[in-house]
């Protein structure tokens, strides 16, 4: 049987040419960006070259690129800075939003005084913002704020970002987008989705983990989070972390180079798999819907998504129950809640992402270990029956 980690979604293993890229500023080119020194100026050289390089992959100017730690800090400094610099209004997220977003949004609309509102746009049980309620949210009350995800990091559900866009920009509200789980999987366009901001993060691009970016319209204001040096335009201080900016640069290049490659190869190993697992008996969350082509959520019902992801990874295969990126255990997904799946059907919940390096016996190998577990759990329930 062959071990396999299919959980993509939540980081990726570092790319041995990113790898190559970031050593050399480890060590021998160690110096700080914003000296004058020789060593300084190798050291803004790598980074203006990076910044060049994640522009290029979204459409955009370098000037436009803010690099900060991760994808939390930057979709943190869009919210709470775009906040700070306009009068309290109205906020909208959708209703399946990463914590990151959800969780400033929450903490500005509990301010006591001048506090903004902060309302979630439904879903449909497909997982998609539904348009049309959004419209009608927005027009009963006016927006000053948006952020949607491009791309749910549990089912891969794409959502319409720049239908969405239209709509807050009719009311002259400024829109953001979390495009990290869409970038190196589907075309990341800033100016066809129509935003004024965008999330982007290295490490699950297989670049290194503490190097994701903010990207800006030229005329955005924005209110730093982090004060001190005045680095990235006044807007993140703080001396750059040159080894991981340099990665992340190197893993943008690469992601739009393999890009349809690795799309058409997730795609189908993703459908094998999903034909399969339906033949088992499973739901596949999103499915009805365009969804990025390495993402496969299912339940296979009355066995536990914890229990099936515990036995999967005794068995050598990583996945996941749900999100992976909270350090407290989550109960529920929000997600599902938000697309109405029934609760008891939505414990069973794993996530399968897959990746580059993942093969059609990896997949195999995944299902009939898969099948196995869910018989012998099976016949354990209906023992103590």
């Amino acid at each position: 049987m062959t071990s396999a980690y299919f959980d993509h979604n939540a980081t990726t293993r570092i790319d041995d040419a990113v790898l190559d890229a970031m050593l050399p500023y480890f060590q021998q080119e160690f110096g700080n960006a914003s000296s004058r020194h020789a060593y300084g100026i190798v050291a803004r050289r790598a980074i203006d070259k990076a910044r060049k390089q994640v522009a290029d992959a979204v459409g955009v100017q370098p000037v436009q690129v803010i690099f900060t730690s991760g994808g939390s800090e930057a979709n943190n400094l869009f919210i709470r800075g775009a906040a700070d610099s306009l009068k309290p209004g109205n906020l909208f997220i959708s209703a399946i939003e990463h914590p990151c977003v959800l969780k400033p949004a929450q903490a500005l609309s509990r301010r006591n005084c001048d506090a903004w509102a902060m309302h979630q746009l439904t879903v449909n049980p497909s997982g998609q913002v539904d348009l049309d309620a959004a419209n009608n949210a927005m027009n009963k009350h006016k927006p000053g704020l948006v952020s949607i995800m491009l791309a749910n990091n549990e089912t891969g559900v794409i959502q319409d970002v720049a239908g969405i866009a239209e709509m807050a920009r009719s009311h002259d509200a400024i829109i953001h987008t979390d495009a990290i789980q869409g970038l190196g999987k589907i075309p990341v366009d800033f100016a066809a989705l129509k935003v004024h901001a965008m999330t982007l993060s290295a490490h699950k691009i297989y670049g290194p983990k503490g190097a994701a970016a903010l990207i800006v319209d030229k005329r955005l204001l924005l209110k730093p989070l982090i004060y001190g040096g005045g680095h990235e335009n006044g807007l993140r201080s703080g001396t750059e972390n040159v080894p991981a900016i340099v990665g992340f640069g190197v893993a943008c290049e690469l992601a739009q180079a393999r890009m349809a490659e690795t799309a058409r190869h997730a795609s189908q190993l993703r459908d094998h798999l999903e034909r399969s697992l339906i033949d088992m008996g499973a739901v596949i969350f999103g499915a009805a819907t365009a969804r990025i082509p390495n993402t496969c959520y299912f339940a296979l019902p009355d066995i536990e998504g914890d229990t099936l992801v515990v036995k999967l990874d005794k068995a050598g295969f990583a996945v996941a129950a749900g999100a992976a990126c909270s350090s407290v255990n989550p109960g529920q997904s929000h997600v599902l809640a938000a697309m109405q799946v029934d609760p008891m059907l939505a414990r069973c919940a794993v996530r399968v992402s897959l990746g580059g390096g993942n093969t059609l016996e990896q997949v195999e190998d995944f299902l009939r270990t898969t099948q196995r577990i869910v018989e012998e759990l099976r016949h354990i329930s209906s023992l103590s029956i």
